[in-house]
C-alpha cells in the first residue's frame, strides 16, 4: 500500500489494508473497551475479523489480570476470544523470566496476585505479593532479611506498594546477578472522564532510581511482546496489522517490528500529536507515527459486512 503515513483510513483503503495482512494485533484498554463497556461495534469487528479467517490477538501492558481473566471478561462483553489468544504483561514477564533468562530461582515480586499466578504456571516461584508495612529504624532496614533463593526483582503494577517494597527490592538488587524486570514504563493509567492514575512506569522508576540499575521491560514498545505472539503462532511481520490508541507504547511497538500500524481515537493519543511527531524531524519520534488513523475500530465494519 502506498500514500504517505497518518493517513485517515476509509474507503476502499479498508479493504486494501485488511487483504494485505493475516494476522491483527489489538490493544485492549482504549481499544475494544474503555472501563467495562465494549467499544460500540468493537465485538463485531473481532468476529468478524476471525470469521473471515484472519488471526486476531490481543496484547496489554495491563498486569493486573491473568489470560484467563482477560479471556472472560471479553467473553462477557460478546467477544469470540480465548486465553492462547490473549499477552498480557502477567504472562510475558513470566515467559521472559523462564525462557529467555533461563530463571533458577525465586523473584521478589512487586506486582498483583495475577503476575504470581503467572509466574507458578511456568513454575516460578514468588514472594512479595501483598502489604509491606514499615517497622523500627533505617538499620533496621537496611538489614531487613531477605530470601536467599530469591534470584530476580520484578516490578509490575502494584497497588501495595509502599517504601518498604522499594527498600527491600533495593536490597535484593545490590546483588549485582540479580537479575532486574519491569512489565511496562506507562507512566499513566488513563481512567474515564478525563482522570488519571500513576502508572506501573513511576513504580519502576523509583526502584531503578533507588537501585541504580535499569530494568528490562518486556512490555509494549518493546518487541518481545510481539516475539511472544510470533514465536507461538508464526505471525508474519510483513502481514501483520498492529492496532492501538497510544503512539508511545501500541504503534512504536509495531514501527519497532515491522508491522502496519493504526493507530484509533477511542483511547490516548490524537492525530495532533500523530501530526507533531511526523513534522518534528526526529528520527526517534517517526517511530509513533502510525500509517493510519481511524474514529473508532468500528469504522472497518462497512468492509467487513461488505
Amino acid at each position: 500500500m502506498s500514500g504517505s503515513k497518518c493517513a485517515r483510513l476509509s474507503g476502499a483503503r479498508v479493504q486494501q489494508l485488511l487483504d494485505s495482512v493475516d494476522s491483527v494485533l489489538f490493544d485492549c484498554d482504549g481499544v475494544i473497551w474503555r472501563g467495562d463497556q465494549a467499544i460500540p461495534g468493537a465485538a463485531q469487528v473481532i468476529n468478524l475479523l476471525k470469521e473471515k479467517g484472519k488471526r486476531v490477538f490481543f496484547v496489554t501492558n495491563n498486569s493486573s489480570k491473568t489470560r484467563k481473566m482477560y479471556a472472560e471478561k471479553m467473553s462477557v462483553l460478546g467477544f469470540d476470544v480465548n486465553e492462547e489468544e490473549v499477552f498480557g504483561t502477567a504472562y510475558c514477564s513470566a515467559v521472559y523470566l523462564k525462557t529467555v533468562c533461563k530463571l533458577e530461582g525465586k523473584v521478589y515480586l512487586m506486582g498483583s496476585d495475577a503476575m504470581r499466578q503467572e509466574l507458578e504456571a511456568v513454575g516460578i516461584q514468588q514472594t512479595g505479593v501483598g502489604p509491606d508495612h514499615i517497622s523500627g529504624k533505617q538499620t533496621d532496614w537496611a538489614n531487613v532479611p531477605l530470601d536467599p533463593e530469591v534470584k530476580a526483582v520484578l516490578v509490575g503494577f502494584d497497588a501495595h506498594f509502599s517504601y518498604m517494597k522499594l527498600n527491600r527490592a533495593f536490597q535484593y538488587l545490590t546483588q549485582q546477578d540479580c537479575l532486574f524486570v519491569g512489565t511496562n514504563r506507562d507512566t499513566r493509567l488513563p481512567l474515564e472522564g478525563g482522570k488519571a492514575v500513576p502508572g506501573t512506569g513511576c513504580l519502576l522508576l523509583a526502584v531503578e532510581t533507588a537501585a541504580q540499575r535499569q530494568a528490562q521491560t518486556v512490555g509494549k514498545p518493546n518487541h518481545f511482546m510481539f516475539d511472544c505472539v510470533a514465536s507461538k503462532f508464526g505471525v508474519d511481520p510483513d502481514r501483520c496489522l498492529m492496532v492501538g490508541d497510544r503512539l508511545d507504547t501500541d504503534i512504536l511497538l509495531g514501527s519497532n517490528c515491522g508491522l502496519k500500524t493504526l493507530l484509533t481515537l477511542t483511547g490516548v493519543s490524537t492525530v495532533a500529536e500523530a501530526e507533531a511527531h511526523q513534522q518534528s524531524g526526529c528520527a526517534e519520534r517517526q517511530g509513533m507515527v502510525p500509517d493510519f488513523y481511524v474514529e473508532s475500530i468500528a469504522d472497518l465494519l462497512p468492509a467487513l459486512q461488505g
